[in-house]
C-alpha cells in the first residue's frame, strides 16, 4: 500500500504564502498530476512530500504514517528531477546502482536489480556509458531507472520531460503510461504541460497561486472547468470567452456590439440569470459550420490556420474575435462569411469567475 494524504498543507517563504492550506488524496497505485502555471506552488508540494522543505502548517501522511515528521532518507520516496541529476563521473550502471550500494545491498543483488530495470527501460546497451555520451531521451530513461531500481513506495516527478523536444516528449509520455500500467506504482507528477496532464493523469489537481482550483479526471477538467482560470489554462486553442450581460428577460446575451440568443439556444429563458453579468465560454471544436438556416452566430473570416490534422478559423462577429475548428469541411477564405451553430450542452457559463449551470 502507498496511499498519500495531504491535509491543509501551507508553505511560506519569507512571509510570502506559496501554498495555502491545500488538501488532497492520492490512492494506492494512482497516477496523480499536479498541473498549473509556473510559480503556482506545484513543485513546492513535491519538495514538501520529499522532505526537501518543511511545511509552515499542515500534515502529510503516507498510508498511516506521518511523513512530514520523518527525515528525507526515511521516507521511502523516489524523486525524478527536471535536470536528471545524474552523476557525470559514473557510468549508467553505477548511477543506477548508487542508491542500492548506499543501503548496503550485496553486490550480486545490486547487479540483478540494475539489470532488471535496464531491461525494463531498454537501456541495457547503455550501462557502460557516461551521461555525457547519452541523448536527452536516454538520460531521462536513466533518471527514471534510478528511481525504479529502489522500488520506493511512491514516485515524485518534477517536470521530467520539459527538456526534451516535442517528438521525444510524446514518446516518453507513452513510455511512462506503459510503465505505470505494468508496475501499478503510486505517482505524483508535476507539469505545466496540459498535454502531459490530460494524457497521463488518472487524477488532475490544478493549482494556481498556491490554491487548488479543481480536482478531477481529465475529461471533467476539460469539459466542466470549475472556474475561469481552469477554462483558460486547459485547452488549445484557448477557450473563447465572451464577457457580457443577459437581458432582463433572460434571453439575449449582450457582449459589446454582439447579441446572442441564449434563451433560444436553451429553449427557455434563463430567468434566474436575467440582468446578470456573465462570461460565456465556447471551445473552438464546439462550433459547427452550418448553411445559415440554423446559425446561432455568423462572422467574417480573418485568417485560416491549417495544421494538417486540425484547421482553425479566426473570425469576427460585431467586432468580437473568436476561433472555431473547421474539421474536414471545405476551407473558407479570409473575407468569407461563415455561419456556425453550437449545442447548449457545449456552452460554459461563469458568474463572478465561477462555473454555473443555466
Amino acid at each position: 500500500m502507498a496511499a498519500l494524504s495531504i491535509n491543509r498543507l501551507s508553505k511560506e517563504f519569507g512571509g510570502t504564502p506559496v501554498l495555502k492550506q491545500i488538501s488532497f488524496d492520492v490512492a494506492d497505485g494512482e497516477f496523480c498530476i499536479l498541473l498549473g502555471p509556473s510559480g503556482c506552488g506545484k513543485s513546492t508540494v513535491l519538495r514538501l512530500i520529499a522532505g526537501l522543505e518543511t511545511p509552515t502548517a499542515g500534515a502529510i501522511f503516507l498510508d498511516d504514517e506521518r511523513l512530514d515528521r520523518l527525515p528525507p532518507q526515511k521516507r521511502d520516496i523516489a524523486f525524478v528531477f527536471q535536470n536528471y541529476a545524474l552523476y557525470p563521473h559514473m557510468s549508467v550502471f553505477e548511477n543506477l546502482a548508487f542508491a542500492l550500494r548506499l543501503r548496503g545491498i550485496p553486490a550480486g543483488q545490486v547487479a540483478e536489480k540494475v539489470n532488471d530495470v535496464a531491461r525494463l527501460l531498454e537501456i541495457t546497451a547503455l550501462l557502460d556509458r557516461r551521461p555525457q555520451a547519452l541523448s536527452g531521451g536516454q538520460r531521462q530513461r536513466v533518471a527514471l531507472g534510478r528511481a525504479l531500481v529502489r522500488q520506493p513506495k511512491i514516485f515524485l516527478f518534477d517536470e521530467p520531460l520539459s527538456n526534451l523536444d516535442a517528438a521525444l516528449r510524446a514518446s516518453m509520455r507513452v513510455e511512462l503510461a506503459r510503465l505505470h500500467r505494468r508496475l501499478g506504482s503510486t505517482i505524483v507528477y508535476v507539469t505545466h504541460d496540459q498535454a502531459e496532464a490530460l494524457t497521463l493523469g488518472e487524477k488532475i489537481i490544478l493549482l494556481d497561486r498556491g490554491a487548488i482550483q479543481q480536482v478531477g479526471a481529465a475529461s471533467e477538467i476539460y469539459h466542466k472547468p470549475a472556474n475561469l482560470m481552469v477554462a483558460r489554462f486547459v485547452g488549445t486553442p484557448q477557450i473563447n470567452l465572451l464577457e457580457g450581460t443577459l437581458d432582463d428577460n433572460g434571453r439575449t446575451f449582450f457582449c459589446a456590439d454582439l447579441r446572442l440568443n441564449l434563451g433560444g439556444l436553451f429553449n427557455h429563458p434563463l430567468a434566474r440569470l436575467a440582468g446578470r453579468a456573465l462570461t460565456l465560454g465556447i471551445r473552438a471544436e464546439d462550433f459547427e459550420l452550418t448553411d445559415g438556416s440554423d446559425a446561432w452566430i455568423s462572422g467574417e473570416v480573418e485568417w485560416i490556420e491549417d495544421l494538417g490534422s486540425d484547421r482553425f478559423a479566426r473570425f469576427t462577429c460585431a467586432r468580437t474575435a473568436l476561433v472555431a475548428r473547421l474539421g474536414r469541411n471545405p476551407l473558407p477564405r479570409p473575407g468569407d462569411k461563415i455561419d456556425l451553430k453550437v449545442s447548449a450542452d457545449r456552452l460554459h457559463l461563469f458568474q463572478d469567475g465561477k462555473r454555473i449551470e443555466p
